[in-house]
């Protein structure tokens, strides 16, 4: 069970291209954001979707390979666990993030050529 504690797995559809930069002397990170949604029909019979959105971080490797396969609207899944922090902005407000640490991703587009 020790496995299963703070883990998390999603499949959904990046919302826009990954972004990678470089901390403490050369530390590859990547972020992106994923959007996953489900439908149901409410009680008039109405489809309705709804779309959650979740801040994604991958460090070293796969950061790397996140940035160079991860495009705007790719389909894919992903294994981590959730994390959150807090910060203050430029005017001094306290902000708080939740984001999922990415330590697996597989793309699941159909034309896609993983190299793994």
């Amino acid at each position: 069970m020790k496995n299963l504690i703070n883990r998390v797995q999603l499949i959904g559809h990046l919302g826009k291209d990954v972004e990678t930069f470089e901390i403490n002397g050369g530390k590859k990170v990547a972020k992106a954001t994923l959007a996953t949604s489900e439908s149901f029909y409410n009680k008039n019979g109405d489809r309705v979707e709804n779309t959650d959105w979740h801040n994604l971080v991958a460090w070293g490797k796969t950061a790397e390979l996140m940035a160079n396969l991860g495009t705007k609207g790719s389909k894919i899944a992903i294994s981590g666990k959730i994390t959150n922090r807090s910060y203050e902005d430029k005017e001094g407000v306290k902000k708080y993030v939740t984001e999922v640490v990415v330590d697996e991703f597989m793309l699941m587009n159909s034309k896609a050529k993983a190299p793994f």
